[in-house]
């Protein structure tokens, strides 16, 4: 079955070694934001420097740590596995505070997802 797979990751140093897992799992692509909890905000308060229409990157001009959201479809369950087992071994348990958030979701359609990809 064909899965969204995504990992919030708390550390954005651990972001690089578990895309180099994923990576030699196979997994055809991730796409990565850059993020922020609704609890970091709040922590970080109400800024004055905010223009009248800001974006979201006006939020996150700050010293602030953020988080790093990964999104992958794979149409492997064992390669799922691999992902989330990979993401144990780097970042520990996820149980534990501070360390990141991982769930999938079946993806009942996809396009374009057995294209062959090219390097730039």
């Amino acid at each position: 079955m064909t899965q969204l797979v995504v990992l919030i990751v708390d550390n954005p140093d651990d972001c690089a070694p578990i895309l180099d897992a994923w990576e030699a799992i196979g997994v055809p692509g991730v796409t990565i934001f850059e993020s922020s909890g609704l609890g970091r905000l709040r922590k970080a308060g109400f800024r004055e420097d905010l223009p009248l229409l800001p974006s979201l990157s006006d939020f996150f001009e700050s010293d602030e740590i953020r988080h790093r959201t990964l999104f992958s479809v794979v149409d492997d369950e064992i390669k799922v596995e691999a992902m989330i087992s990979a993401v144990h071994q780097i970042i520990g348990d996820l149980d534990k505070e501070s360390t990141g958030f991982l769930f999938t979701v079946p993806v009942l359609k996809a396009y374009g997802l057995g294209r062959k990809r090219t390097r730039d």
